[in-house]
C-alpha cells in the first residue's frame, strides 16, 4: 500500500516514508513538527507527548495524551493527532494563529525556561483541560492522601478548577521547577463553547482501519477482526503483538529490536469490552488502563488502588492489562493485584478458548503456559469481591517508577475471623507469585495483631528475593512484612486500639 495517512493538526498527511518500525515521534519530526522531542526513549519524561482522538462512548471522543516515542507511526493510520504546534490553530488549515489557553497560561506564569519539555507539558495539560469529568470543587485546592487505604496512590492533588495534577505525572522538567507549571494548570478556566477541540469531542473518534505496511523486510499488520488476527498468528506464531507499545517500543528504541511481523491488537472490538455479571467481571485485554479506570468506576476497589500507582497517566493512556501480563515480567504491577483478586486469563487461538487461573499462568522467568498462536483475550475477576483489599508498591520514586516490591492483598472476615485471604507478590521471585504460606497462616485465625504479626513474619520469608540495583533481598523481605502489618492497621475491620489516659 502507498504508506499510511494520519490527520495531524487538522490536515491529512501521507506517511509514505514510514516503515513498520518508524516511531510516531520520528515521523512527526520528519514532517517539520519538531515541538515533540526525544528525552528518554522509554516513556518516562513526556517530552514527546502529543494528543490523539480516542473513543469515549457512543458518538463521542476524548482528547488523550500519549508518548510519541514508543508507538509506531503505522498504528495511527486513519487517526487524528494534534501536536503542540497545532494547539493554537486547532481550527484547521487557514485558521488565525493564536495561543491556546494552556500555552497562554504556561507563558504568562513562567512555566517554561529552556523549553525542551514544554511542548510535552502543554499536550498533557491540554488533555486534562478538555477532560469531560473535570469540574471545579468547592473551596481551595485539595492536597494530601484523600483516599483511605494503604500507600496509595492517589496522593490526591486537585486544583480549584478541577485540574488533576497527576495528569502531568509523566512529564519531567529539569530547569523550570514545578510550581509555575502547577500555577498554570490551576489557572485554567473552562473551554469556551466555540473551542474547536471541545466541539470535536461531541463527534465519534475515527474507527479502526485495517492496515498493512511492508518495508525493509518487515511488516506492520492491523487485522480487521479477531478471527483474522488469530489466522495470521497461526501462520506466524513468533509475531510481535502490540497494543500500546509501552513495552515493545522500549525494545525497539533501546535494544534495537526489529521483529519481522508486528500485529496490532489495540483496536479490535473483541478485545476492548468490559462485561459485568453476577459471577464475574471480564475486562478486555486491549482496553487501556485509563479506559478500565473510567469504565469500572470504582466497582473493583483494589484496581482503584493499583492504577494511580501504575507508571504515569501518559503510559496508562496506552498500556493494557494484556500487555502487562503477557510480557511475563516479575515486576509488572498488575499481576500482584490480580492474583489477590483471584483473576484468571482467557486465552484464545484458532482452535478456541481456554481459561487459566493467573496463579497457574506463569511457569518461569518471562515464561507462561500460553501456547504458540494464543493471545490473552480477557481477564476475568470472580465476584463477589473480598471487602478488605490493598495494593502496596515500594519503589525509589513515589510515582512513575518500577516496583522494588509490589503486594496485593484481599481478605474476607467473618465474625472477626479470617474466612479467606489471597496475597499476590511482585519483585520477589522470577515470576509474580501468591504468598500461599502466609494465606494459610491467616485463614481460620482471629483478625488480631498477634495473628497478623505472626503471618507477617511468614510473609517476610515468601518468594526468593535477590539483591539488585533497585533493592536488596533483605529490604524486600522487610517490605513484605511491613505491607501486611500496615494493611492490618488500616483495615476498617481492625479493632481500634485503646488510648490510655
Amino acid at each position: 500500500m502507498d504508506g499510511i495517512r494520519v490527520t495531524v493538526n487538522g490536515q491529512e498527511r501521507a506517511a509514505r516514508d514510514a516503515g513498520p518500525h518508524t516511531r510516531l515521534l520520528d515521523w512527526l519530526r520528519g514532517e517539520g513538527l519538531t515541538g515533540a522531542k526525544e528525552g528518554c526513549a522509554e516513556g518516562e519524561c513526556g517530552a514527546c507527548a502529543v494528543l490523539v482522538v480516542r473513543p469515549d462512548g457512543p458518538g463521542r471522543s476524548r482528547w488523550t495524551s500519549v508518548n510519541a516515542c514508543l508507538p509506531p507511526a503505522a498504528a495511527f493510520d486513519g487517526q487524528e493527532v494534534v501536536t503542540a504546534e497545532g494547539l493554537g490553530t486547532a481550527g484547521g488549515p487557514g485558521a488565525t494563529e493564536r495561543l491556546h489557553p494552556v500555552q497562554r497560561e504556561m507563558a504568562g506564569r513562567g512555566g517554561s525556561q529552556c523549553g525542551y519539555c514544554t511542548p510535552g507539558f502543554v499536550c498533557s495539560m491540554a488533555a486534562e483541560y478538555y477532560r469531560p469529568e473535570r469540574h471545579a470543587p468547592v473551596g481551595t485546592p485539595r492536597t494530601g492522601t484523600e483516599v483511605a487505604g494503604e500507600d496509595h496512590a492517589a496522593d490526591h492533588e486537585c486544583g480549584p478548577n478541577g485540574f488533576e495534577l497527576h495528569a502531568l505525572s509523566g512529564n519531567l522538567c529539569r530547569c523550570t521547577g514545578y510550581r509555575p507549571i502547577r500555577d498554570a494548570a490551576y489557572a485554567l478556566g473552562v473551554p469556551e463553547g466555540d473551542d474547536a477541540m471541545l466541539r470535536r469531542q461531541d463527534e465519534p473518534a475515527p474507527g479502526p482501519r485495517p492496515t498493512r505496511l511492508l518495508a525493509d523486510g518487515a511488516e506492520f499488520f492491523r487485522p480487521a477482526s479477531l478471527e483474522e488476527l488469530l489466522e495470521r498468528l497461526r501462520e506466524h506464531p513468533d509475531a510481535q503483538l502490540v497494543a500500546g507499545a509501552t513495552d515493545a517500543g522500549v525494545e525497539v528504541n533501546l535494544r534495537h529490536a526489529r521483529p519481522p511481523l508486528v500485529l496490532a491488537v489495540d483496536r479490535l472490538d473483541e478485545l476492548r469490552r468490559i462485561e459485568a455479571g453476577v459471577e464475574r467481571i471480564e475486562i478486555g485485554a486491549a482496553l487501556t488502563l485509563s479506559e478500565i479506570e473510567r469504565e469500572l468506576a470504582g466497582r473493583v476497589p483494589l484496581l482503584d488502588r493499583l492504577l494511580p500507582q501504575f507508571a504515569s497517566r501518559l503510559i496508562r493512556n496506552a498500556a493494557t492489562l494484556g500487555g502487562n501480563l503477557g510480557t511475563g515480567s516479575p515486576i509488572g504491577d498488575s499481576a500482584p493485584a490480580l492474583l489477590a483478586l483471584g483473576a484468571s486469563l482467557v486465552l484464545a487461538s484458532g482452535e478456541g478458548e481456554r481459561e487459566v487461573p493467573l496463579d497457574e499462568y506463569y511457569t518461569g522467568y518471562r515464561q507462561s503456559v500460553r501456547r504458540p498462536g494464543e493471545i490473552i483475550r480477557a481477564v476475568r475477576i470472580p465476584l463477589p469481591l473480598a471487602p478488605d483489599a490493598a495494593f502496596s508498591k515500594i519503589a525509589k520514586r513515589r510515582f512513575d517508577d518500577i516496583s522494588s516490591v509490589a503486594v496485593g492483598i484481599a481478605v474476607r472476615l467473618e465474625a472477626g475471623t479470617v474466612a479467606s485471604a489471597r496475597i499476590g507478590l511482585g519483585g520477589v521471585a522470577a515470576t509474580p507469585v501468591r504468598a500461599r504460606r502466609t494465606e494459610q497462616a491467616l485463614v481460620g485465625s482471629p483478625w488480631t495483631r498477634e495473628t497478623v504479626t505472626a503471618a507477617a513474619a511468614v510473609l517476610a520469608g515468601e518468594g526468593t528475593p535477590i539483591d539488585d540495583l533497585r533493592a536488596s533481598a533483605r529490604y524486600r523481605s522487610a517490605m513484605l512484612e511491613q505491607s501486611l502489618l500496615k494493611f492490618w492497621a488500616r483495615t476498617p475491620s481492625a479493632p481500634v486500639p485503646e488510648v490510655s489516659r
